[in-house]
């Protein structure tokens, strides 16, 4: 199964993500977008598929968003859309995409329902945290 997740290495929660993924069913397709940046269709394409609006997907911490008055409940998704095309660094991750779907995982633990992974299966994240596959 191909998986691919939109990861940026320096969020411990896509790092997380990432070695899920890696430990349960093998290497991913790994695109770090902060580097390639993100065109209109495949933000609207994931976020359609993933039953997201952009606001939904803008993160606010640790980004420009307040500072670009994204976070004005007046804005619109398309000017979300505008900024996370100028600033891919507005989009919350990981994005993983899967046969079985596409989801923002956060938190982390999200990925399992993207993965054939069994019930009751654990997985330590790195800040020691064990989580379990409900």
């Amino acid at each position: 199964m191909t998986i691919v997740i939109h990861h940026n290495p320096e969020c411990g929660t896509s790092r997380n993500v990432l070695e899920i993924i890696r430990g349960f069913t093998g290497e991913p397709i790994v695109v770090e977008y902060l580097k390639t940046g993100w065109s209109r269709a495949q933000l609207q394409a994931l976020f359609a598929t993933a039953n997201l609006t952009p606001r939904e997907a803008l993160r606010v911490g640790k980004s420009p968003a307040e500072e670009l008055g994204l976070t004005d409940p007046a804005v619109s998704d398309e000017t979300i859309l505008n900024a996370m095309l100028a600033h891919p660094v507005l989009v919350n991750r990981p994005i993983v995409c899967t046969k079985k779907g596409i989801a923002l995982c956060r938190p982390s633990e999200t990925v399992f329902s993207l993965l054939d992974v069994p019930s009751g299966t654990v997985f330590t994240k790195e800040d020691g945290e064990v989580i379990a596959v409900p």
